[in-house]
C-alpha cells in the first residue's frame, strides 16, 4: 500500500502558492542551516524512499528510450502507459531538462517541494520523474476516486484548488489537452 500524499501535497502546493505570490521565501547560503526546520527539508532527511537513479538520458528524449520505464511505473501505480505519456508529451514535450516558468521540472514537471515529498533528490533524472510523476497522479487518481480529469487538474493546479472547485482555466485547457492525446494514443493502440 503507497503513502497518502495528498494532505501533504495540499500543504505544500499552498506553500508555494503563498510563496509565488508574495516571494516570501528566498532561501540564500547564510540561512541554510536554519531551513533544516522546514517541513520539506525535516521530510527529505527521514524519507528512506529515495528512488534510485538508473539513466543517462539527458535533453530531448522520446518515448522509445523511456518506454521501459514508463512501462514499469505504469504497472506499479496501475496508471494506463498511454496517460504518462500524454502527461509527458504536454507537460515537457519530452524534454528531460524543462524547466516552466513557475519552476516545475523534469519531463513530468513536478514542483520542487512536490518532488522532494516523492523522494525525486533530480528531477531532470528522468527515471526519478517519471516514477515521481506517476505515483503522484496515481495517489490524485485514488483521491477522486477514478476520476482521471479531476486528477489531472490536481496535478497542474494543486488538490486545494481542486477541492474547493476553483480549477482555474489553464488547468482546465491542460486537462483537455491530455485527455486528447490518451484518447488518441489509446486509439491507435
Amino acid at each position: 500500500m503507497q503513502p497518502n500524499f495528498t494532505n501533504i501535497s495540499r500543504v505544500l502546493s499552498r506553500i508555494d502558492e503563498i510563496n509565488s505570490q508574495f516571494k516570501l521565501f528566498q532561501p540564500t547560503q547564510q540561512n541554510s542551516e536554519s531551513q533544516k526546520s522546514r517541513f520539506v527539508d525535516v521530510l527529505n532527511d527521514v524519507n528512506k524512499n529515495k528512488i534510485p537513479s538508473k539513466s543517462n538520458i539527458s535533453g530531448k528524449t522520446s518515448y522509445r528510450e523511456l518506454q521501459d520505464v514508463i512501462d514499469e511505473c505504469a504497472e506499479k501505480y496501475n496508471i494506463d502507459n498511454e496517460l504518462i505519456r500524454a502527461m509527458i508529451q504536454v507537460e515537457s514535450g519530452w524534454n528531460t531538462e524543462a524547466v516552466s516558468n513557475k519552476g516545475a521540472q523534469g519531463l513530468m514537471q513536478l514542483m520542487p517541494r512536490t518532488a522532494a515529498m516523492l523522494g525525486v533528490n533530480d528531477p531532470f533524472d528522468p527515471v526519478q520523474n517519471i516514477e515521481g510523476g506517476v505515483r503522484y497522479i496515481s495517489d490524485l487518481t485514488d483521491k477522486y476516486r477514478g476520476d482521471i480529469e479531476k486528477a489531472l487538474a490536481a496535478y497542474n493546479a494543486g488538490p486545494t484548488r481542486v477541492d474547493a472547485g476553483n480549477i482555474p482555466d489553464v488547468s482546465k485547457r491542460y486537462v483537455k489537452n491530455i485527455m486528447a492525446i490518451y484518447r488518441k494514443l489509446r486509439e491507435v493502440g
